[in-house]
């Protein structure tokens, strides 16, 4: 009988073991999950949904304009914002008179209310152009009224992505992939 019961509470422990190492594998290199906090990226992302945050796709490829991303934020890169790509390594942005300019080209933003207008920041400011460094992305809140971002923080390192908003899958209501725009200049 100990012998059995032995035997069952070593399995029951190899068990747990697997389990517990492939949800840290899976955790650690392949999906992360991200709580949305605050109305930064509001209407398309509300405060309190939950989503998936894909980090393999940037070990294999660039990040891309409308990528919605996790990255660890300055000064101490302990906290981490959820914010989307406006501007990529090597290109001009401009805020002038409530719209957004990447190269000198309005930027057309269908997944925001048609109504919205930017405001500068304390690193961009109004009718400023500034050229995003090598390795670095320009990143807005998609509520910019209400987003901590690139405008006052500056362009972030890709070593501080760390990773793609894949899957929304809380509120059940809003379950489904997360997509990037295609933006038509």
């Amino acid at each position: 009988m100990m012998n059995k019961l032995g035997s069952f509470i070593l399995e029951l422990l190899q068990v747990v073991v697997f389990a517990i190492s492939i949800f840290l594998f899976v955790y650690l290199l392949i999906l992360q999950p991200h709580k949305i906090k605050g109305a930064s990226m509001e209407p398309n992302f509300q405060d309190g949904e939950y989503l998936l945050t894909d980090k393999v796709s940037y070990r294999l490829g660039e990040p891309a304009r409308g990528d919605v991303v996790v990255f660890k934020a300055p000064p101490t890169y302990k906290d981490e914002f959820i914010k989307r790509i406006i501007g990529l390594p090597g290109e001009q942005v401009t805020i002038k008179e409530g719209k957004i300019y990447i190269n000198a080209r309005e930027l057309s933003e269908e997944y925001l209310p048609a109504d919205i207008r930017i405001v500068p920041g304390r690193y961009l400011q109004e009718g400023q152009t500034v050229t995003v460094p090598a390795n670095s992305y320009f990143m807005l809140g998609d509520n910019r009224d209400h987003s901590l971002d690139s405008r006052n923080i500056g362009p972030i390192e890709r070593q501080y992505i760390t990773g793609r908003a894949w899957f929304v899958y809380w509120p059940v209501s809003k379950v489904g992939t997360v997509t990037p725009p295609v933006y038509l200049f």
